[in-house]
């Protein structure tokens, strides 16, 4: 029981860290002053992304599992290395609001760009062996959330948070890489 809770969590930590990534783009969003039906529809989007794109790759984690063993733990403790470092260069580099109009074709492509560092992190899970539905409906949960605050928030502050939040992501998909890799 210890354990499951442990795990549960590490991948709320995960998940929340992969949230802030959404978070601080929806914070630019928010200043196009969508109505609250738009902001719903974006969340929800948002967060079935980020329960489909980490879905493909715990499948894709657990078969090179399978076939390379702790090799594969390795590539899994780097590849969360990378992305974590990605995400904290991003947040320094990230020119202010989103050119995105969020619907139709530009919502679809808004929600599969950031929820491509979930499939990157459901790699190296599948990998590692993480309880596939816990994750999977953690990551939606915390995507859709905090997509909605960040509207939310961008809505009525504008330019509140920004990078920091995408820095702190990066900083705690940066410490799984390394527990990753040195555990």
């Amino acid at each position: 029981m210890g354990a499951l809770i442990g795990e549960i969590i590490a991948l709320s930590l995960m998940a929340l860290a992969l949230g802030m990534d959404a978070f601080s783009v929806a914070l630019g969003m928010g200043l196009l002053r969508l109505r609250l039906r738009q902001i719903f529809y974006i969340g929800v989007t948002i967060g079935l992304f980020h329960i489909v794109m980490p879905l493909i790759g715990m499948l894709v984690g657990r078969l090179l599992s399978r076939e390379f063993g702790s090799i594969a733990t390795y590539a899994g403790g780097v590849l969360l290395l990378w992305l974590g470092a990605q995400m904290i260069m991003a947040s320094f580099q990230r020119e202010d609001g989103s050119q995105l109009f969020p619907h139709g074709a530009g919502l679809l492509f808004f929600a599969f760009s950031v929820s491509l560092d979930s499939f990157s992190v459901g790699l190296s899970l599948g990998i590692f062996g993480a309880r596939t539905m816990v994750t999977i409906l953690l990551f939606g949960l915390f995507s859709t959330v905090l997509t909605w605050l960040g509207l939310f928030v961008g809505r009525h502050f504008q330019q509140w948070l920004g990078s920091y939040s995408e820095a702190l992501g990066g900083s705690i998909l940066l410490a799984f890489g390394l527990k990753l890799l040195f555990s």
